[in-house]
């Protein structure tokens, strides 16, 4: 049986077994990928073999001046949506709902352009439930 043969990754210079019968160029997927990421110049670094980069710890703590200022910036650009958003483009609210039915004289309303039912019954435009009922 014959020794299996020894490559040299192209991007971590280690060597490797192949795991293919094709030539391999890379000892993983995740060096290939790399060395695709280095030719198209969206990473810098050297590979992490070669590369003595210090490793900083992240600080998640939460205090409360972070939480006073995420606080006042949303206050604040609430404050600025509702300041210039114009009156026709705000939401509209339960009063303003009401206020419609009030002006329109009533929940229903009929649909002139359908036909009536086979029961000679009229078709009418829930405004609550936004549903069409005959009556």
């Amino acid at each position: 049986m014959l020794e299996p043969k020894h490559y040299r990754c192209n991007y971590c210079q280690q060597d490797f077994i192949p795991k293919r019968r094709r030539v391999q160029k890379y000892c993983s997927n995740s060096c290939r990928s790399s060395a695709y990421q280095l030719r198209k110049g969206n990473i810098s670094n050297l590979p992490a073999t070669n590369s003595t980069i210090p490793i900083t710890e992240k600080n998640d703590k939460m205090t409360l001046a972070g939480v006073g200022n995420a606080a006042v910036g949303s206050m604040v650009a609430d404050g600025l949506v509702k300041l210039f958003t114009k009156e026709k483009n705000k939401p509209a609210t339960k009063g303003d709902i009401n206020l419609l039915l009030q002006k329109l004289g009533g929940r229903y309303h009929l649909v002139k352009n359908l036909q009536p039912n086979a029961l000679g019954a009229l078709p009418y435009y829930d405004l609550i439930e936004g549903i069409i009922v005959y009556f």
